[in-house]
């Protein structure tokens, strides 16, 4: 017989995680459904990590009101969870004389919104918040912030699992049938029950809701491409700058984010593409990156880039049609006992905690919902080595060999933040789960020196060979034979 549970997510990303975490604060039997070998591993990760303020949503969309309420309660949330996050602000720059229109109309469509802390700036008021900074003027909002994504949806995911959620990764759902009024999920020989399915795949939810009966939706993969500067350019930026948004131009434009941890990142590109797993990176596009960062900044050097990539926005208009649809979350109108939310790009991240929220009024109008009385909102995690003061330094290392050892030398990571990363709660055993948990291997050499000795570490740790090591799960292994 199967396991059953009330409540069924699907969708390991930063919003389905945060739907489970808050499903936790009721009396429900939770769990949370992952196809990849760890959570965050899709647009969740592979995004901007700015936290929105919420001003480039139309007035009365529902993807305005709940950027607006999530952006209000990030900080927050960011705390409980132990995730960093900085309240950075953000300029929207003009960068011609037909720009100026386009910030007013932005700054009107924020306060339609609500969104506090929204000014129009002079060129030289911008060039004092940034020096460096080429622009007509600006649009300054003081209420964005920055987060690192892959941090924060493995923290809801943790609290989830700390708070009696069970999270099944390696679970790609493939089949979906009736039993009673529940159903029974099945991805391969493994199944389970349940009374609800939330539909949180992202990318993949309009094929998640056809397995279950729904074939209302259309999701379109729309790649976007990205740069990461290293930490020896961060002295030239510390605020987001965007371009003023172009009409017919996907997504916000290419622009710069210094990142929580010390980068900068260049992009996205806006490009439709075929297929929902292609997340490479092309050389045309890093081009043109590079020529419209020059624009914003022209003292970027091109040596400082370390790293590409690439993530998948899940849009619900084809390409050549508008460039806003709103976020879909909705009881389906074919089957009984199916929420979906469909649709969610961007701020996907900044809102997922309020809809989370708005699944539990859906289901709440359905079941009738009962608090449970222990449900702890905190997660605890020790502080980065990296970031401690030199006395800490000296104790935490005086107290455990482990913390003595720097494996990783770009980012600082001791053994004792792999050993940790290693066994972290969700059980994932990837190589890139332990770069998303400690940073080991996302420095200036991109794991040169450090990635051999997590892997041997690995080995060690787990009693397993170099050939079964693999980047993101299974059909992604590293090696072939003896590592030397």
């Amino acid at each position: 017989m199967e396991k059953y549970f009330d409540v069924a997510v699907i969708g390991g990303g930063a919003v389905g995680c945060a739907i489970a975490r808050e499903l936790c604060r009721y009396e429900l039997a939770v769990v949370l459904l992952e196809k990849e070998s760890d959570v965050g591993r899709g647009a969740s990760g592979r995004n901007s990590a700015v936290v929105h303020a919420g001003f480039n949503n139309p007035p009365g969309s529902l993807a305005a009101r709940l950027c607006v309420e999530g952006c209000a309660g990030f900080a927050a949330a960011c705390r409980e969870l132990a995730v960093p996050y900085r309240r950075s602000g953000k300029l929207v720059v003009a960068l011609a004389p037909e720009d100026q229109p386009v910030l007013e109309r932005l700054l009107a469509q924020g306060q339609a919104n609500g969104v506090p802390e929204l000014a129009l700036w002079t060129p030289r008021q911008a060039r004092a918040r940034e020096p460096r900074l080429d622009s007509r003027g600006a649009l300054w909002s003081g209420a964005t912030g920055l987060t690192n994504p892959l941090l924060y949806t493995i923290a809801l995911a943790e609290n989830a699992l700390a708070n009696g959620a069970e999270i099944w990764l390696n679970f790609p759902v493939d089949a979906v049938a009736r039993a009673g009024e529940g159903f029974i999920l099945r991805a391969g020989e493994r199944s389970l029950r349940a009374a609800w399915i939330v539909n949180a795949a992202g990318l993949y939810a309009d094929r998640v809701a056809a397995l279950a009966g729904d074939s209302a939706y259309r999701v379109y993969p729309c790649r976007g491409e990205y740069l990461v500067l290293d930490k020896q350019a961060a002295a030239l930026l510390s605020t987001p700058v965007y371009p003023a948004p172009r009409p017919g131009v996907g997504g916000l434009g290419v622009h710069l984010t210094p990142t929580v941890d010390g980068n900068i990142l260049i992009g996205p590109s806006a490009e439709y593409i075929d297929s929902r797993a292609d997340t490479g990176t092309t050389a045309a596009v890093m081009t043109r990156l590079w020529e419209e960062a020059m624009r914003l900044l022209p003292a970027l050097a091109q040596s400082r880039v370390i790293a590409a990539y690439a993530g998948l926005r899940s849009k619900i208009i084809p390409a050549g049609e508008q460039n806003f649809a709103d976020f879909i979350v909705e009881h389906s109108r074919a089957v009984p006992g199916l929420i979906n939310l469909v649709g969610v790009e961007s701020p996907g991240l900044t809102a997922s905690l309020p809809l989370a929220r708005r699944v539990i009024r859906l289901l709440d109008e359905k079941m009738r919902l009962k608090a449970k009385p222990d449900f702890q909102p905190e997660r605890k995690r020790e502080g980065e080595f990296r970031f401690l003061p030199p006395k800490r330094r000296r104790a935490a290392a005086a107290a455990d060999p482990a913390a003595r050892e720097i494996v990783c030398r770009c980012e600082t990571v001791t053994r004792r933040e792999i050993l940790t990363a290693l066994n972290n709660p969700l059980g994932a055993r990837a190589l890139n789960a332990v770069k998303a948990r400690s940073r080991a291997m996302t420095g200036r050499c991109q794991g040169g020196y450090c990635q051999r000795r997590v892997v041997a570490i690995m080995m060690e740790e787990y009693g397993i060979r170099s050939e079964d090591i693999s980047l993101n799960g299974p059909e992604s292994w590293l090696f072939t034979g003896a590592m030397k």
